[in-house]
């Protein structure tokens, strides 16, 4: 007979375990699970009840196990809070967003940077690119900087190219470069991070404490989705760094919490160039007391497609002489990887376009014919269009695969008439392919970039539909079940925690969301819209959207 402190009963539990899928109650013991029955509640005797254990009635509710997001950027959400939203919408036109800036303005005292974030050029009216004329005509007193709906481009006014040393005379970084007009004059558009970080590094940061308690607030959001393990995408800092791991100390995010660490930092005569994966992992473990852990170093290879700098095969749709670019040279990216992969780091390159997929495929196979390793589980992050070979690929060298999904709908009718164009475009995302090749893949949010939302990922992987409604390569969809899987065990899996985690089996870890329906039963339209009820954590009830009927054994 074992003991429990949390009994859930009257449940539909789908416990992602292939031995046995579904369940009726379960039963936690100090954060573990002690036991799974396929009976409404468990055997008589099977538990040993006492005055402290909680029952919970789930009155049929859905019980899953908690959702893991292996790649959004949930420190640069928080930080969005007081900035000016220049999405579309609710922005329509350049104007209307030239508006919230000048607003901003007149709310913040002269010579306070303004901040914007989420402009789209392919959905505002203009269907161009904001200018620093343009910011100028806003906010003339007030350095401005606004980034990219894609996180890969941003604009500046004058003053702030002034505050950062930029002038028409200034040449373009090594990886990315800055607009100009028909003048050769800067027009205030950046390129990539590179062009990018001048103009951002002179924006006053907050502290430590004020960014901590932001991060708060924002994982109080994740756990109204279900989320229970979460992947910061990339920590740039030592501060960024120190946030998560405070968070995770007081508490202000229970969920379990997992670092891509930047590449630069751990680079000769940098903060972490002496450390092995093992060390780092160790030291982020005892300083987040158990609840933060290193997940990978991070790269990038290429941009955005959306802003053309993806780096394809073949060139843009509408652009027949733009291919995009590497952000590092070969050679020099296959020296890194190597020294990264020889340190024991597992590392996670993003890929956009087939190019950079090649190109980060070749590196890594570089550093594993060098030095052999079964189960590294470097990644590729986005994928977006992976060739079948590329795939096969990344099977053969154990690669596995984090897709962002949710550009079929936001981007999916962009992709196939501006971008991609019809073929190439219907099969971004390649999910089915993935699947026929036996590929470890998980889905992720990218948040800020789309909104967090593991089940709209998972409605975007089953159906395909983008913003116009259309069904965007139908042969790529996949069945509700996978697609639950890939943000839970598979998840599990490529974060090396299958044994603890991603399952509802005896001994893992009691991290589990609750849903009002059944997702495998539900017309598959309506995937997105199903209410997450609960998240509980190692056992512990995190979040509750409404009381559930829980009484004491005793």
């Amino acid at each position: 007979m074992g003991k429990a402190d949390l009994v859930l009963t009257n449940a539909n539990v789908l416990t992602m375990d292939d031995s046995n899928p579904r369940a009726g109650s379960v039963a936690v013991e100090n954060g573990r699970i002690t036991g799974v029955w396929n009976t409404p509640e468990p055997p008589k005797d099977a538990v040993d009840m006492t005055e402290k254990t909680s029952v919970v009635n789930l009155q049929g509710a859905t019980l899953l196990p908690g959702f893991i997001d292996t790649h959004n950027h949930i420190l640069m959400y928080a930080l969005m809070a007081d900035k000016v939203n220049c999405s579309t919408p609710p922005n329509h036109s350049i104007e209307d967003i030239l508006q919230a800036v000048t607003n901003k303005a007149q709310e913040s005292s002269n010579g306070g940077w303004i901040e914007g974030f989420g402009f789209d050029d392919t959905l505002i009216k203009e269907k161009r690119h904001i200018t620093r004329d343009d910011l100028d005509r806003a906010a003339p007193d007030h350095p401005v900087f606004i980034r990219h709906i894609s996180g890969h481009l941003g604009y500046a006014n004058s003053l702030a190219l002034e505050y950062a040393g930029l002038d028409d005379f200034c040449s373009d970084p090594q990886a990315g470069h800055f607009g100009r007009d028909e003048q050769n004059s800067l027009n205030g558009v950046l390129y990539e991070h590179d062009a990018i970080e001048p103009v951002f590094n002179k924006i006053p940061g907050k502290t430590v404490d004020q960014m901590t308690a932001d991060l708060g607030k924002a994982a109080s959001e994740y756990l109204t989705h279900g989320i229970t393990t979460n992947s910061d995408a990339k920590v740039t800092d030592l501060e960024e760094l120190e946030v998560h791991l405070k968070a995770a100390r007081q508490g202000l995010n229970p969920m379990r919490t997992r670092v891509m660490i930047m590449h630069d930092l751990l680079s000769d005569e940098k903060a972490f160039g002496t450390y092995t994966a093992e060390q780092l992992n160790q030291e982020i473990l005892e300083s987040s007391n158990g609840m933060a852990a290193l997940d990978s170093a991070k790269m990038f290879q290429d941009g955005s497609i959306q802003g053309l700098t993806g780096a394809l095969r073949k060139p843009y749709y509408r652009e027949p002489n733009l291919y995009g670019d590497f952000i590092h040279e070969q050679n020099t990216f296959q020296e890194e990887v190597l020294d990264l992969h020889t340190r024991g780091f597992r590392i996670a390159t993003h890929g956009n376009g087939d190019r950079a997929i090649g190109s980060i495929i070749d590196a890594y196979e570089y550093a594993l014919k060098k030095r052999p390793s079964e189960h590294h589980k470097h990644r590729i992050e986005h994928v977006q269009t992976g060739t079948p070979d590329d795939l096969r690929r990344m099977r053969d060298l154990g690669i596995a695969g984090s897709f962002f999904i949710n550009h079929v709908y936001y981007w999916g009718d962009r992709h196939e008439n501006i971008f991609l164009g019809p073929e190439r475009a219907r099969r971004i995302s390649p999910l089915a392919d993935a699947i026929a090749e036996d590929l470890l893949f998980t889905l992720h949010s990218d948040c800020p970039v789309t909104p967090i939302s593991p089940l709209f990922s998972v409605w975007a992987a089953v159906n395909r539909v983008t913003r116009e409604g259309k069904i965007l390569g139908p042969d790529q969809r996949t069945d509700v079940m996978t697609s639950l899987k890939s943000m839970t065990i598979y998840g599990a899996s490529l974060n090396f925690e299958k044994e603890h985690s991603g399952s509802i089996e005896v001994g893992k870890q009691a991290d589990f969301a609750v849903l009002e329906e059944d997702p495998t039963e539900v017309d598959p339209m309506t995937i997105k819209d199903i209410s997450v009820r609960a998240t509980f954590i190692g056992g512990e009830r995190v979040y509750e959207k409404e009381s559930l009927t829980t009484f004491s054994s005793k």
